[in-house]
């Protein structure tokens, strides 16, 4: 790609060690955890299911960052997955990734959650309405219909993505800031939750009807590796952008040795956190109260435990909680993935501003107000539900295929500098390469997740001919690259 004659501007390096495991766990920590477990107790019956889906999403996660290590170690250049695609594969796959990230897997997240910050501010705010002033598109389902319009949390919400994109164009030393400290204050929330819930919150009945004879328990339903498989979309989304610290890799001090550690620090971190967070719902909440959480009347499980331990005061707690979740896992989704679009920009493979970093701030100020634009059209479409369920199958795609790629980057270039290795290679990479493929073929079998993932499967697709469209484009002069 003829990248030389666009300028050549460098990223301010002010990212430390501290801060970029900071924008992994805060990157990771949104409103899932407060959500979820009640839909994938549903799906596995048995507390002790509960706990594996969270369990094996969290090993999956974790060697993930392992593998990751290296590659962000080879490369630490603005744009991470991207790069290790692009390097390890192929133009085609780095872009591909690029493709899905920005038509969904990053801006979808945004969007799903600035309206989640939206709802609990309603909480509090009994004015910001949901009720959209526009109209109805009926799909077949799954999809089912999509309310486009605007209302109040939607306005709201975008309100609040203009407000983290101003932040992040004004430098990334003010960004890194508000997401340690934003990261900080909702660590501390979630582990008080956890503290609260194994404490003062114990209660005989939940722990009858949770542990002991009924851990395993299913009430007669077989539950296989399929439905194990189909239940982990919810905890996988929930510990998902953990390598989006690899996007920012030109804003760090050290990336080479601080990308690897924070990965992989920031991985186990939360993954402990979760793990204690369902621990606690459990002893707060029996198994039916759990089930219930998060269906039409019912408060999500986070609300429902907090209820059951501060009354109606939980509802507020909760809401305070989530927005501060909410807000600071946005702000890392934002700073990140505006970095690929430069990098793929930096490529001719994204409009060529998005390529340029502001004079004054060093930050891909364009690229910045282009995701922007297009997430606040995903809030205002009301699609952004529906897209997150393309997410998981997509985002494992890529996660696969990147592993795979530091196969071929070990043979393709044997001598080339490696300042951090893959622990236990091959058998770890390998492990995590059919471990991910075993869950997305489970996504593409179980009949609650296929069509899902064969949609976003084709999402994927059509990048294809997209990416050979624009590179013809390119080369005749219509879009231009100087």
């Amino acid at each position: 790609m003829a990248t030389a004659q666009q300028p050549q501007t460098e990223f301010v390096k002010a990212i430390s060690r501290l801060d970029a495991t900071a924008l992994v766990v805060g990157s990771m920590i949104g409103s899932g955890i407060f959500i979820v477990s009640a839909e994938i107790l549903r799906e596995v019956h048995a507390p002790g299911f509960l706990l594996l889906v969270w369990a094996v999403s969290g090993v999956v996660t974790l060697m993930g960052a392992l593998t990751y290590g290296e590659l962000a170690a080879m490369f630490p250049k603005a744009g991470g997955q991207y790069v290790y695609l692009r390097e390890g594969i192929g133009p085609l796959f780095g872009y591909l990734y690029g493709w899905t990230l920005f038509v969904v897997i990053q801006t979808g997240t945004i969007a799903a959650v600035a309206v989640a910050f939206a709802r609990f501010t309603s909480v509090l705010w009994p004015g910001l309405s949901a009720t959209v002033v526009g109209g109805t598109i009926r799909f077949p389902d799954p999809i089912g219909p999509i309310v486009v319009g605007v209302s109040p949390q939607r306005i709201f919400a975008i309100a609040s993505l203009v407000v983290l994109t101003a932040i992040n164009i004004r430098g990334v030393k003010t960004a890194a800031l508000v997401q340690t400290s934003f990261t900080v204050i909702k660590t501390a929330a979630l582990a008080a939750l956890i503290v609260l819930g194994v404490t003062i919150g114990r209660n005989t009945a939940a722990l009858a009807a949770n542990f002991g004879a009924n851990f395993w328990a299913t009430g007669g339903v077989a539950v296989g590796a399929t439905a194990i498989g189909a239940a982990m979309v919810g905890s996988l989304f929930s510990m998902d952008a953990w390598n989006n610290v690899g996007f920012a890799s030109g804003e760090l001090k050290q990336p080479e040795r601080d990308i690897p550690f924070a990965m992989a620090v920031g991985v186990l971190v939360v993954t402990t956190l979760y793990l204690l967070a369902n621990v606690a719902y459990l002893n707060v909440l029996p198994r039916e109260a759990i089930q219930l959480a998060s269906t039409e009347n019912h408060p999500p499980i986070g609300t429902a435990a907090l209820q059951a331990m501060f009354g109606g005061a939980g509802l507020s707690i909760m809401a305070i909680a989530v927005m501060i979740s909410t807000f600071g896992c946005n702000n890392g989704l934002i700073l990140s993935g505006a970095r690929v679009y430069w990098a793929m920009a930096r490529d001719n493979l994204f409009f060529k501003t998005a390529g340029v970093l502001h004079p004054k701030y060093k930050t891909p100020a364009v690229a910045l107000v282009v995701q922007l634009v297009w997430t606040s059209v995903l809030c205002l479409s009301g699609t952004y539900n529906q897209l997150l369920n393309f997410v998981i199958f997509a985002a494992l795609v890529f996660y696969m295929l990147t592993a795979i790629g530091l196969f071929a980057l070990r043979a393709k270039r044997p001598t080339a500098a490696r300042p951090v290795r893959a622990p236990l290679y091959p058998w770890l990479p390998a492990a995590y390469v059919a471990l991910t493929a075993l869950i997305a073929i489970a996504l593409l079998v179980a009949r609650d997740t296929r069509t899902y993932s064969f949609l976003g499967l084709a999402l994927v697709l059509i990048g294809v001919p997209v990416y050979y469209l624009w590179r013809r484009a390119v080369r005749n002069g219509a879009v231009a690259t100087t």
